[in-house]
């Protein structure tokens, strides 16, 4: 898919400062520094749009990203940043809850894991969360950059046994590095009907 006018539109703590329209949401939620911003600038194929930074527990807010009036990418906080205080990690994580919960425009959840590790305590809770969640999500195992491309198909088939030992969730390898498989993304997102 080409992209031609991506722009950033809104930073929100709130559902009334959430976007006042119809166009459906492909939701981030990952880890800090798992490369959800890096994600939407690889699939835009813009360099900077989505603020990414080394520095984990950047994001604070849930930003909005319209793709060109057809759907928006919508980048939240990433979990388990443990400098980040108490009472900041819990003020955040109600707004998370807030919005997966009721935003009724929610058409996928892209759940970025590290292909270069186990799924921490944190990301089988946020999984278990999007199970119950009832809505469609598609596991993302970024960083294949980082690894042998070999290696690549088999460590993602053990780390979905371990998150998704029923298998019944999709999940596909990306590296925001390569860019080799965001056209496999695109495909997935266009296949399902996720944008119109």
């Amino acid at each position: 898919m080409i992209v031609k006018n991506p722009k950033f539109e809104i930073s929100a703590v709130s559902p009334k400062q959430y976007p006042k329209n119809d166009l459906p949401e492909i939701v981030l939620v990952g880890k800090s520094n798992v490369g959800k911003s890096s994600f939407i600038n690889t699939m835009i194929n813009r360099k900077k749009l989505a603020r990414t930074s080394s520095e984990p527990g950047k994001t604070r807010h849930i930003n909005f990203y319209n793709i060109d009036e057809k759907f928006y990418f919508v980048d939240l906080p990433g979990y388990g940043y443990s400098k980040m205080s108490k009472q900041e990690q819990e003020k955040v994580g109600t707004f998370i809850e807030q919005y997966l919960l009721n935003s009724k425009k929610i058409s996928l959840i892209i759940f970025l894991i590290d292909i270069r590790h186990s799924p921490t305590e944190n990301d089988r809770l946020m999984y278990n969360y999007i199970i119950s969640c009832k809505k469609p999500f598609l596991i993302l195992a970024n960083k294949a950059d980082k690894i042998a491309p070999t290696k690549v198909i088999p460590t993602c088939e053990n780390l979905q046994k371990e998150l998704n030992p029923l298998m019944d969730a999709a999940m596909l390898p990306f590296s925001s590095e390569k860019k080799i498989y965001t056209d496999d993304v695109w495909d997935y997102i266009l296949k399902e009907d996720i944008i119109l």
